[in-house]
C-alpha cells in the first residue's frame, strides 16, 4: 500500500528554478526520513539532500546553497526547492522514504524528469 507519487519536473533554463513534490501515502511519514536522489544517464544515481523525522537536513556538495529540501508531516509531502539550476542537474529525481526500523524497506517514486537546457 506504501506509494509515492512525485510532480514538478520539467525543462527549465539555466539559473531559473523548480519545486518537486513528493506525496506520500501508506506510510507513517512523520516518523520516516525523505530523500531525493537522481539519476543522470550513464551516471550511478546520488543523493541529492534528505531530511529525518526530527527536520535534520543534508545536501550534496553541489547542491548546497541553491537546493532546499522541506517536508509538511501536515499534507505527507516531501518538497525539494531548487534554485539557480545548471545544466548538471539534468537528471530524474526519485523520492525515497527510510523508515527508522532496520527491517523495514526503503520505498521509492516513479521518478520525476528535469532538464536543465538553455
Amino acid at each position: 500500500q506504501a506509494q509515492l507519487v512525485e510532480s514538478g519536473g520539467g525543462l527549465v533554463q539555466p539559473g531559473g528554478s523548480l519545486r518537486l513534490s513528493c506525496a506520500a501515502s501508506g506510510i507513517i511519514f512523520s516518523i520516516y526520513t525523505m530523500g531525493w536522489y537522481r539519476q543522470a544517464p550513464g551516471k550511478q544515481r546520488e543523493l541529492v539532500a534528505s531530511i529525518t523525522a526530527g527536520g535534520m537536513r543534508n545536501y550534496v556538495d553541489s547542491v548546497k546553497g541553491r537546493f532546499t529540501i522541506s517536508r509538511d508531516n501536515a499534507k505527507n509531502t516531501v518538497y525539494l526547492q531548487m534554485n539557480s539550476l545548471k545544466s548538471e542537474d539534468t537528471a530524474v529525481y526519485y523520492c525515497n522514504a527510510n523508515s527508522p526500523l532496520t527491517l523495514v524497506p526503503d520505498y521509492w517514486g516513479q521518478g520525476t524528469q528535469v532538464t536543465v537546457s538553455s
